[in-house]
């Protein structure tokens, strides 16, 4: 491998696919995907050429334990120091790495991909999913990455039980942004009221949203049970009201205190 000279700059920033966790691969994957991820997104910054072996070499002088080493590390789902949790997973770290491997393992035969077993097999997966691209150019080998990742389920057979989970993991990710925008409103300019008189325009000028995303939020809200929306005293749908009209939103704010953590966030 030929010696490089150390080139201060942003590619010495480790950088992770905004795309990697809506996705829901590192619910299919080996733990190593995540670090696997953030290297090959650290090498598409601009100003880096070379293989992952060099990237590894230059930012952890050539081991790096997220990965297990190097790229020939072994692959597996569980980080080996990790305190086992039996009560989630009572039959013990050994025998659920084996069921693991043996789902994963039948996805991959089943959609005709090699099964891995180290970080670099992994990796050309990468590059077979479109998870990844890797281009030889003049400079020296080019890394670069789609703006959305593909989703694991157009690529392998995942079971129903698989789907639907990262199917409510997406949702919950597309909603939950606009859900604490609403509540912040609610809570941090209205001052908890028990109801109040509004629309979605309303809203939507409020909280700088789109009128559609309020209303995701809104539908959220009552399907929450934090919530109910009321036209006169009849219930109304909030997936279908109108932009213009004015509802009654009933907060039950007791439920929501019980019910939800709060995250404080600092800017």
């Amino acid at each position: 491998m030929t010696e490089k000279a150390s080139v201060p700059g942003p590619r010495r920033d480790l950088a992770m696919h905004n795309d990697w966790w809506v996705s829901g691969w590192e619910h299919v994957l080996p733990r190593q995907g995540f670090p696997l991820t953030m290297l090959i997104g650290t090498a598409c910054q601009p100003g880096f050429t070379g293989s992952l072996d060099d990237l590894v070499h230059e930012i952890f002088d050539g081991h790096w334990d997220m990965i297990g080493g190097d790229l020939d590390g072994a692959l597996t789902f569980s980080w080996p120091d990790e305190e086992w949790d039996y009560e989630a997973a009572p039959e013990g770290r050994e025998a659920c790495e084996a069921a693991r491997w043996e789902q994963f393992s039948a996805m991959l035969t089943t959609a005709g991909f090699p099964v891995p077993t180290t970080v670099r097999d992994l990796s050309e997966l990468y590059l077979a999913w479109g998870l990844a691209r890797r281009e030889e150019t003049p400079d020296g080998t080019r890394w670069s990455m789609p703006a959305a990742l593909p989703l694991p389920g157009d690529l392998l057979p995942l079971d129903p039980e698989l789907t639907g989970r990262l199917d409510s993991i997406r949702w919950t990710m597309r909603t939950g942004p606009l859900l604490d925008t609403l509540i912040d409103h609610l809570v941090d300019d209205l001052g908890e009221p028990a109801e109040t008189l509004t629309s979605l325009d309303r809203l939507a000028a409020a909280t700088g949203q789109d009128v559609d995303d309020v209303r995701l939020a809104l539908a959220e809200l009552v399907k929450s049970g934090d919530a109910r929306v009321q036209r006169g005293e009849e219930p109304a749908d909030a997936e279908r009201l109108e932009a213009h009209r004015r509802f009654r939103l009933v907060m039950d704010w007791e439920h929501f205190h019980t019910n939800r953590i709060q995250v404080s966030r600092g800017d």
